[in-house]
């Protein structure tokens, strides 16, 4: 999909949905589906992409993508490259432990605690958002499930009451590449991991923190194993 491809294979087209119709505030939805592309590895570290390269993908003018890949920019997932697009920038290993540690620290405590505090309508009401990420797996949208994962979470999080929290883990969450994701999907894993939500939130509804924190820690620990194509190398 590469308006400039590298010396290496070109790779299949990132697949990206149509947009057309779908969203009356496209620039805010292009910059949905192209930052869930990035972390989903459809568009791939070092390639350059161009706004007119990127529009008919999405079923949108070429305005809306440029916008959206200058908002991108901001949060260092892209670059310019003038005259030609912009690159997907990459993340060093350490990096992307680094995020994940800290959301480690974060998301699993917090977690843990909704157990005693999160009402359980709240929760119910995350169902079918975890529902949605399960389907997405099973169908191979990688796209759509990112995007849901993330709803997934920072909605859960919320329910604690910190809004600064919920900023933070959505910056580090946006930073965080899950290029395994096509292999489990070729594999017919996913599926399973997706599944996690739901067994999350029967966890929270049993009031069962040590399940909780079981789930959460798996969870987790596919950020840097099964989802990012490398064995974890602790625990």
């Amino acid at each position: 999909m590469a308006d400039r491809p590298s010396s290496t294979p070109t790779a299949a087209k990132p697949a990206i949905p149509s947009l057309g119709g779908r969203k009356p505030n496209f620039r805010e939805r292009v910059v949905d589906v192209l930052r869930a592309a990035l972390i989903a590895g459809e568009l791939r570290p070092g390639e350059v992409y161009s706004a007119p390269g990127l529009a008919p993908r999405l079923g949108v003018s070429a305005t809306p993508v440029r916008e959206a890949m200058l908002e991108l920019v901001k949060e260092g997932m892209v670059e310019i490259v003038p005259n030609k697009g912009f690159r997907v920038t990459a993340l060093s290993e350490r990096q992307l432990d680094e995020y994940t540690h800290v959301r480690s620290l974060i998301e699993i405590p917090t977690t843990v605690a909704l157990a005693a505090t999160a009402g359980r309508d709240d929760l119910e009401a995350l169902r079918p958002v975890a529902l949605e990420i399960v389907t997405s797996a099973v169908k191979g949208d990688l796209i759509a499930y990112v995007e849901a994962d993330l709803a997934f979470h920072l909605r859960l999080l919320a329910l604690a009451g910190n809004d600064h929290l919920v900023e933070v883990v959505r910056d580090l969450r946006r930073r965080s590449r899950l290029y395994g994701l096509t292999a489990l999907v070729e594999a017919g894993r996913l599926k399973t991991s997706a599944e996690e939500h739901l067994e999350l939130l029967d966890a929270l509804l049993a009031r069962d923190e040590q399940a909780v924190r079981e789930v959460m820690t798996r969870h987790l620990g596919h950020v840097r194993g099964l989802w990012a194509a490398r064995r974890p190398e602790h625990g």
